[in-house]
């Protein structure tokens, strides 16, 4: 039993945070630790064209979603703004962290037991696989396995059955610009493939932990985030989610009755992508995949079932984009082998493709044969730490029956490279994809598959100005002739671009030089703090106090749904239902309380609205317009019964389309 030390103080504080920035390469940190998975891992040779996602520690939303005491969470805190937090005075501090971290969270416990001496700390995440000795005389308490049941137990707070689903939120940026907002929906924890290099699957010993059981389960957050924003797009954090396909057929069912195409990616193997046709996934919403494709000869489990040439051939048919991971150094393999087996990847055309080093992490079926053998090069053998360090998957930290450390870390880099330049920017290779999933499906008497490719279509609309960058940047005349070809492709299906899209295909080519240039001199390539509160009473004119307010004002035929943009400081406010008069005064009183206060943003969304007052929409101008400059409005696309009203609405607040 693990329980704190809280008898006096009934409801403790807690702060969990991730480490510290800055992080990466050029702070002492190995290759691909930082703050993006894509970037970092996958499109880190493709510079410019590399899309770009923070990857927030979700873990800390998800147990803090599920406290009951107060509970602040930090994402990437610099140095000041963690010591100003720790000042507040916390009774428990949780730091996540991954073993190539540990000497990070070693920086973030020295403040913690510098400016927050009283509080107690606690370990978790991945780094954790790491031995008792090397954590204890830095927290106070260790979490493995699942946080929040680990959580509760030391706050002394019951068990629950079924855990709520945190709404959080990912933004992907291509040339610096937002294009797309990704829901992440954590279904399940762990992996039963049990790769003999896999932490995931082993920090769970092999087992699956279902966090959404049922398919409905799963689609009720899709639900959730569709009612913020309709044009959401979906992540399933779920090693296996295809493998259990009585889940993922009721998922499927909920998909068809709700009746509106979704954008979902999702982890898969060959094993289970054999149990499906690429229809039935699209009608799923699944329109990519990421593919464990790891070695040939390396007699995986996984990748049993039907050839991956097969199952790339008619997933990319059929519009569902492929991300790809390869690894580098089986035992099998020389610098031949390896070159053949890349050339066979590439031959089957994958929109992405990751390459990392074979190497052992605790915990894991390789790190015993490796300690059993006696297989960890001398230097990380004698230097445990070094070891913790590098083991990034872009060391070689074994010895190798037929290869140098060098000459493996060199064939990894060839790998990055040999993809970029052969096939080009990902970012044309997913659209060329998407190309072949509207033509595919254009015509269907299906009308899901139908409408997945009206979906297809709107996005490659979007997608115009992007091209002129690649024709122009790409690595090489063979890349640069494949984005050509790609985009008379598009312009030949959906039709030629408008002036405006011209127009905008230039203001592409500078984001694309100014995206180039922050790169080169390492400008701006940090996230600003992330902090969001659970239990707290609402700060005086915060997001929060807004949303309470507001929230408390929904009636019966009435609903207010909001949605913050941090990084745009706006706040989208969306109204369905009846508008009233003596409604709208109340609503427009906290929205100048609120304006007066801060320097945010607003959009105020009609769209949803049946019936608006014209006094309603009255008082929303009376209140408001002096801060005009600050606020921006969508209206129904059909306002004839309400015209009067939305017309003088018009004229004081600029009108955007959602």
């Amino acid at each position: 039993m693990i329980h704190g030390e809280h008898t006096k103080n009934k409801s403790p504080k807690i702060l969990l945070t991730s480490i510290m920035r800055p992080l990466g390469p050029s702070y002492g940190d190995a290759q691909s630790v930082g703050y993006e998975l894509l970037h970092a891992q996958v499109t880190r040779e493709q510079g410019m064209f590399s899309p770009r996602a923070v990857h927030r520690q979700f873990s800390l939303d998800y147990i803090a979603e599920n406290l009951d005491n107060p509970v602040t969470v930090l994402h990437y805190p610099s140095k000041k703004e963690l010591i100003k937090e720790l000042k507040n005075g916390y009774d428990y501090v949780g730091i996540s962290f991954i073993m190539v971290t540990y000497h990070r969270m070693k920086e973030v416990s020295y403040l913690i037991r510098k400016y927050s001496p009283k509080s107690k700390i606690i370990l978790g995440g991945f780094g954790t696989v790491l031995p008792d000795e090397a954590l204890t005389p830095y927290g106070d308490y260790i979490c493995r396995g699942d946080g929040i049941a680990f959580m509760r137990e030391l706050l002394r707070q019951p068990k629950i059955e079924n855990y709520k689903h945190p709404v959080i939120e990912s933004r992907l940026k291509v040339f610096s610009k937002t294009i797309s907002y990704t829901g992440m929906i954590f279904a399940g924890l762990g992996c039963p493939n049990g790769c003999d290099f896999c932490s995931t699957s082993h920090f769970f010993s092999r087992k699956h932990v279902k966090l959404l059981k049922t398919g409905k389960d799963i689609y009720e957050v899709v639900k959730k985030h569709l009612e913020i924003n309709p044009d959401a797009q979906f992540t399933i954090l779920d090693e296996e989610f295809l493998l259990d396909t009585k889940r993922a057929e009721e998922f499927r069912q909920c998909v068809l009755e709700g009746g509106k195409p979704l954008s979902i990616f999702v982890f898969a193997s060959l094993k289970a992508l054999s149990l499906y046709s690429p229809q039935t996934l699209l009608e799923m919403g699944i329109d990519g995949v990421w593919i464990g494709y790891e070695g040939e000869k390396s007699g995986y489990e996984k990748r049993a079932g039907k050839s991956a040439k097969e199952i790339f051939k008619s997933l990319k048919e059929n519009g569902i984009m492929i991300l790809a991971s390869m690894i580098v150094g089986f035992d099998y393999q020389d610098e031949e082998v390896i070159k053949q087996e890349l050339n066979n990847l590439l031959s089957m055309n994958p929109d992405l493709c990751q390459f990392m080093i074979y190497n052992p992490n605790p915990g894991t079926p390789l790190y015993e044969r490796v300690k059993k053998e006696g297989l960890l090069r001398d230097f990380y053998k004698e230097n445990p730490k070094a070891y913790w360090k590098w083991a990034s998957g872009f060391k070689s930290l074994l010895k190798h029956p037929k290869m140098t450390a060098s000459q493996i870390e060199k064939m990894q880099k060839y790998c990055y490279e040999t993809d970029f330049k052969r096939l080009g920017p990902s970012i044309y290779r997913v659209a060329d994809t998407m190309i072949n999933g509207y033509v595919k499906h254009k015509d269907s008497e299906n009308p899901m598959l139908r409408a997945k490719a009206e979906k297809f279509a709107k996005e490659l609309k979007n997608s115009y100005p992007v091209f002129l960058p690649g024709e122009l940047f790409s690595p090489g005349i063979r890349a640069r002739v494949k984005v050509m070809k790609i985009r008379r492709r598009l312009y030949k299906t959906l039709g030629n671009p408008s002036f405006s899209q011209r127009i905008m295909s230039l203001a592409a080519v500078a984001a694309a030089l100014w995206t180039s240039f922050k790169l080169r001199f390492n400008l701006f390539q940090h996230p600003s703090l992330y902090r969001k509160t659970w239990n707290f009473p609402p700060e005086a004119w915060s997001y929060e106090w807004l949303k309470e307010r507001i929230n408390s004002q929904e009636l019966e035929n009435f609903k207010i749904k909001l949605m913050e943009y941090k990084d745009r400081k706006l706040v989208h406010i969306r109204f369905e239902g009846n508008l009233y008069k003596e409604k709208a005064e109340r609503l427009a009183a906290d929205l100048k309380n609120y304006l007066d206060k801060n320097k945010a943003k607003l959009r105020l969304d009609f769209e949803k609205l049946k019936l608006a007052e014209k006094e309603a929409l009255e008082s929303f101008v009376r209140e408001l317009k002096e801060y005009r400059e600050r606020i921006e409005i969508s209206l129904p696309k059909n306002i004839a019964s309400n015209s009067a009203g939305f017309l003088f609405v018009a004229e004081i607040f600029k009108i955007v389309r959602n």
